[in-house]
C-alpha cells in the first residue's frame, strides 16, 4: 500500500469509542461550566433557543440529557412537542413553536422543532412539496425575527452513518428499556435515508444564514459528540463565572427533639433492596 493509499485509509477510520472514565471526567468539568453559564442567563435576562435536528437515533435525546441533567429545569426547559391536533394543523405553521420560546432568564432546548416542515413532514407526505418549499423560503425571516427580538439562536444537526443508524434502531427492538423511543414513523423513515439525505441539504441550503447557522456534529461517538456540543454551546454564548458572588452557608439548625412526633401508622415502601 502506497503512503497515499494510507493516509485516505487513516483519515476513513472510524475515531475510536471515548473512554467512559475519560468521558465522565470531562463531562463533570462541562455541567460546573454548565451551572456558571445558567447563572449568567438568569443574571443577565438572556433569551436563549437551541435547535437539536438530525436523523433517526443520532443521538439528540442523550445530548439533550447530558447537557440540563445538572442544571435547573426552570431555566432549562426542554421541548418536544407530539404530532400536531386537528386544530394546530388548521393553524399557521409556526404558531404552535411561538408559546414555547424562551422569555429573560431562560434556556429553551427543541428535541425537534419548526424544522419538522422540512424534514419528516416533507420526507414522509404530511405536507405537500409547495408547502415545503415555502417553509425554507420565509424560515430564514423568521428566525431573524427571533434574533433580532434579543434570542440567542443556536442550531445543531446530529449526523450518524447508516450503519450505526441501523445498529441504534436494532438496539431499541432489542432492548425493553428502549423500546418506547422507537416508533412506527421511525421504522418507516428508516427505508427513506437518501430522501432524507436529499430534505437535509436543502433545508441546510435555505436556512443556513449567518444569524442563524447550522452546526452539524458527527455523532458515530456518542460520548465525544455529547462532549464535542456541550463545549461548542459553551463557545457560543459568552458568560462570566458570578456563581462566586453567591456565598452559601449552612445556617444553624437549632435544637432538635422540642416536638415529638405523633406515632402515625406511615404506609412504608418495603425495602427490597
Amino acid at each position: 500500500m502506497s503512503k497515499a493509499d494510507k493516509k485516505k485509509t487513516e483519515k476513513k477510520a472510524p475515531a475510536e469509542g471515548l473512554d467512559r472514565k475519560a468521558y465522565e471526567k470531562e463531562l463533570k468539568r462541562l455541567h460546573v461550566e454548565m451551572v456558571k453559564l445558567q447563572e449568567w442567563v438568569v443574571a443577565k435576562g438572556l433569551k436563549v433557543c437551541v435547535v437539536f435536528e438530525g436523523r433517526d437515533g443520532a443521538g439528540k435525546g442523550g445530548t439533550i440529557k447530558a447537557i440540563t441533567e445538572r442544571v435547573s429545569p426552570r431555566v432549562f426547559r426542554v421541548v418536544a412537542l407530539p404530532a400536531p391536533t386537528e386544530r394546530e394543523k388548521s393553524q399557521m405553521y409556526a404558531q404552535r413553536y411561538l408559546t414555547h420560546l424562551p422569555a429573560a432568564g431562560e434556556v429553551v432546548i427543541f428535541d425537534r422543532s419548526w424544522y419538522n416542515r422540512a424534514g419528516v413532514e416533507r420526507v414522509m407526505g404530511f405536507c405537500t412539496d409547495e408547502q415545503a418549499t415555502k417553509f425554507l423560503e420565509v424560515v430564514p425571516l423568521f428566525e431573524k425575527m427571533m434574533v433580532e427580538s434579543g434570542i440567542i439562536l443556536i442550531k445543531y444537526w446530529l449526523e450518524v452513518s447508516a450503519d450505526e443508524q441501523t445498529r441504534r434502531l436494532q438496539d431499541r427492538i432489542n432492548d425493553g428499556r428502549k423500546l418506547w423511543k422507537l416508533s412506527p414513523m421511525d421504522l418507516k423513515s428508516y427505508t427513506r435515508w437518501d430522501d432524507y439525505t436529499r430534505a437535509r441539504d436543502e433545508m441546510f441550503n435555505a436556512s443556513d444564514t449567518s444569524w442563524a447557522p447550522w452546526f452539524m456534529a458527527h455523532s458515530n461517538d456518542k460520548r465525544r459528540a455529547r462532549l464535542n456540543i456541550i463545549s461548542h454551546l459553551l463557545s457560543r454564548i459568552p458568560y462570566k463565572d458570578v456563581t462566586g458572588e453567591r456565598v452559601v452557608e449552612l445556617p444553624k439548625r437549632g435544637r432538635i427533639g422540642k416536638y415529638k412526633a405523633v406515632p402515625y401508622p406511615f404506609k412504608v415502601v418495603e425495602e427490597r433492596f
